[in-house]
């Protein structure tokens, strides 16, 4: 029996990631013993190698403006597991967390012999107990790793969204951008309608395939729906969504015109799920939410820090892309780290054609990529190691922008470290 959330982390944190068992089988089983409580939920289904967080928390502003209760399932956290599991804009609490863990302790030492699923299973298991009790109106449910074969495919949605598609975990999803699509597309369910945002051809004319035998409705962007007359504005950008209706001078927080792909997405969806839930939601709702979204970590400042948790090839070409239209002619220094897993080969190539200075660190992961190999794969005349980036941080001086990238989870130990100093202002 867990008593304290340290001794529950420290058990979930040591469980291996991946498993090798037929997928979901054990899941499948667990929920079956806990009385399948995401059979209980009304779902909206988010894969994409870029753009899934952004997309859904736009969807959690543009529901709670509805007047939607809403139940929020992402990933990384970027300081505590709890921030995954989120209802009503609070996230689970730790006594809740512990009592559902010892609940799956209990079964899975009954019923198991107390081997345990992954990581990512557990906690989502621990997710759908919350939702099941919570009972929100919908539940945004973020993949984890590709789509097909990801813990949170034991559902069916309302809803599926496939964001973006570039080549990452090829090792595991496939080497190409059909091979990819096809894992993310796994997520489409018979007769279920799917919204797109996939830009590249083939990756998109695999997930149409994918819908058409499942008889899905697939809505696609610039096909069924748009965003135009995309406009950068001082702290904001403003665009023309443009679908079944059009609706003119929507205001958004988040920077970058990839942003304003994602909130055409979230717009589309919300229109298609009006006709499931039966609510209402019109243009002021839309413009309101949007005003007020944000989401940790994407393209976030803190004075003249940029924090980006770009980690592939298309997310680091949106970084630099946005970097231009906010700050333009405006040079910047790079602390970056990355994970194994990740094409930090060709993302270096991209910031060094444009940063002033590369600097290259190591995050306290066990695949994290050693510096002295990130810094081996630059031709910068101004490249350098940095072991400790906390040193780069404290001694960074405002009116000269530093880009922190490469990784989620470097960027979340940075976030930390920020708000935990005294007197930086965001």
């Amino acid at each position: 029996m867990f008593r304290t959330m340290a001794q529950c982390t420290d058990k979930i944190f040591s469980l291996r990631k991946v498993k090798d068992a037929r997928p979901h089988e054990q899941l499948r089983r667990i929920l079956h013993l806990l009385g399948n409580p995401e059979a209980s939920l009304q779902v909206v289904h988010v894969a994409g190698s870029n753009g899934k967080g952004s997309t859904i928390a736009m969807l959690r502003a543009l529901c709670e403006a509805s007047g939607l209760r809403v139940g929020v399932f992402t990933s990384p956290h970027l300081t505590r597991v709890n921030e995954r599991i989120v209802v009503d804009g609070a996230e689970i609490s730790d006594d809740t967390f512990l009592r559902h863990m010892n609940t799956l302790d209990a079964l899975i030492h009954e019923h198991f012999e107390g081997e345990y699923p992954n990581f990512f299973e557990v906690v989502t298991i621990i997710a759908f107990l919350h939702f099941a009790e919570m009972k929100p109106k919908i539940v945004l449910l973020e993949t984890g790793l590709g789509g097909r074969l990801d813990a949170t495919n034991v559902i069916t949605p309302l809803l599926s969204i496939i964001t973006t598609i570039s080549l990452e975990h090829t090792d595991l999803l496939g080497d190409t951008h059909a091979l990819i699509a096809a894992e993310k597309g796994g997520i489409i369910k018979p007769n279920v309608p799917v919204v797109t945002g996939v830009q590249n051809k083939e990756a998109l004319a695999v997930i149409a395939q994918i819908a058409q035998r499942n008889n899905a409705p697939c809505y696609a962007l610039y096909q069924d729906f748009d965003a135009k007359a995309i406009v950068q504005q001082d702290n904001a950008q403003h665009f023309d969504y443009v679908g079944e209706v059009t609706w003119q001078g929507i205001e958004l927080t988040m920077q970058g015109t990839h942003q304003a792909y994602n909130a055409a997405v979230a717009i589309t969806a919300m229109r298609l799920l009006t006709h499931e839930l039966h609510f209402v939601f019109n243009e002021s709702t839309a413009k309101f939410a949007l005003t007020h979204v944000n989401w940790a970590g994407r393209f976030e400042v803190f004075n003249d820090i940029i924090l980006d948790g770009a980690h592939n090839v298309e997310g680091m070409a949106s970084l630099l892309k946005t970097l231009g239209s906010v700050y333009p002619n405006t040079p910047f220094d790079v602390l970056y780290a990355s994970l194994q897993d990740k094409d930090y080969a060709t993302s270096i190539q991209l910031l060094e054609a444009q940063a002033k200075t590369m600097m290259f660190t190591q995050i306290t992961m066990p695949n994290a990529v050693p510096m002295v190999t990130l810094s081996g794969l630059c031709t910068h005349p101004k490249k350098m190691l940095v072991p400790r980036w906390q040193d780069v941080i404290v001694k960074h001086n405002d009116g000269r922008l530093l880009v922190v990238t490469g990784s989620l989870y470097f960027v979340a130990e940075v976030r930390k470290f920020i708000l935990n100093r005294v007197g930086v202002v965001r």
